[in-house]
């Protein structure tokens, strides 16, 4: 009995992965999402609400406004993007917002139904449009690489093996929200605390620089921000980097995109 379960559900498994795959923007890279976007869209936008009644928006104007053109420019790209390479379905249930709220920590994050938050302190390290789409660039690359469903979704076929895939696909939403909580770090604490593969954040680097050429953006502010941030963070704790891991490595590969970045500057 056990066995003949065991087997059911490998063959089940392997059965979701060939359905479920999907091809990442830009990259190419294929995934497995086993989640519609309907899904991620509507967990993502009740964590939203929760996240937003907690914090305090900056009256600072002038981050806002730079934060908010920046975000556009980099936004429309990716939708011009999309549409040039019939990939409109990826945005699909992203309706992007951007806020900067009041708080001395240096961080930022996208969820993935494309609301965008950077907190006021990351804005003196990320103090021009280039910085500020360095960071940008990055938190859109997560959402539109849906990063967020594929770390869910490895977390559900992780819990499946050993259970009927069926189980799992027949998940109520409070099970649901329980994976969206855990793949995300979404808690007590305010905004996503847990960090990305090592994968997702070369990813998300990757395509943030190519957005960043497409928008008009120099790419070359790239590595000099995450040098600076990583200077800084020798001196002092920085919350960037629980989300963000920086190092020589990291920097290295950035480097090594540019490149390939470059050929996108100016086409959308």
């Amino acid at each position: 009995m056990k066995k003949s379960f065991f087997k059911f559900s490998v063959t089940a498994i392997a059965l979701l992965l060939i359905v479920s795959c999907s091809t990442v923007m830009i990259t190419g890279r294929k995934q497995f999402l086993l989640f519609s976007q309907g899904e991620i869209t509507s967990l993502s936008e009740a964590s939203y609400k929760e996240i937003s009644a907690k914090a305090k928006p900056s009256a600072n104007k002038t981050y806002l406004s730079m934060v908010t053109k920046v975000g556009k420019d980099l936004t429309t790209a990716v939708g011009i993007y999309a549409k040039k390479n019939g990939m409109e379905s990826v945005l699909e249930g992203i309706n992007w917002k951007f806020e900067v709220y009041e708080s001395e920590d240096v961080n930022a994050f996208c969820l993935p139904s494309g609301q965008i938050v950077f907190y006021s302190g990351i804005m003196k390290y990320a103090s021009t449009p280039d910085m500020i789409a360095v960071v940008m660039g990055h938190e859109i690359a997560h959402a539109i690489a849906r990063h967020g469903n594929e770390r869910m979704s490895q977390e559900a076929v992780t819990g499946a093996v050993g259970q009927a895939v069926g189980a799992v696909l027949a998940t109520k939403s409070e099970k649901n929200q329980a994976l969206f909580q855990t793949a995300f770090g979404l808690g007590s604490q305010l905004g996503i605390i847990l960090p990305y593969s090592r994968k997702h954040e070369y990813e998300a680097d990757r395509i943030g620089l190519t957005l960043m050429a497409m928008a008009g953006y120099n790419i070359n502010a790239a590595p000099l921000f995450w040098e600076k941030m990583s200077s800084a963070s020798k001196s002092s704790k920085i919350e960037f980097f629980s989300t963000h891991p920086s190092d020589e490595s990291r920097i290295a590969e950035i480097k090594r995109y540019l490149p390939e970045a470059a050929k996108f500057a100016g086409v959308k």
